[in-house]
């Protein structure tokens, strides 16, 4: 593929996995509790099962680094689960620290596990 078309290939879906990003985290945010970011879990927990079903698939090269790198890249958001299980934890908010950390690390190990095995099936 052409290089000027595979970066401009990143950039609009490096675009398009960070609106998709907002929009998502945006509903299940509104709908949620507001103590604990429910938005950001479900962002990343399924773009590792994407992430993982592009594993799975053995998707590779040029595919991979439009699908992953820049689409599920930039779809899901470590830097803000970070900076939310900080804020929770100068809040006070030690259970739900401990959780969020917990349970965004052993599920979404889980669901990178669950795309893999998806994607070879």
């Amino acid at each position: 593929m052409n290089s000027v078309l595979l970066w401009l290939g990143v950039a609009v879906l490096g675009g398009a996995g960070s609106v998709a990003r907002f929009l998502l985290d945006g509903v299940v945010a509104g709908a949620g509790a507001r103590a604990f970011p429910l938005g950001t879990m479900v962002v990343n927990l399924s773009g590792c099962a994407l992430l993982g079903l592009l594993v799975g698939l053995a998707l590779h090269g040029d595919g991979y680094l439009l699908a992953g790198t820049a689409t599920i890249g930039s779809y899901t958001t470590y830097s803000t689960w970070s900076l939310e299980s900080q804020r929770m934890a100068e809040d006070g908010s030690g259970w739900l620290t401990v959780a969020n950390v917990l349970l965004s690390l052993v599920l979404g190990v889980a669901a990178a596990a669950l795309g893999r095995a998806i994607g070879a099936a």
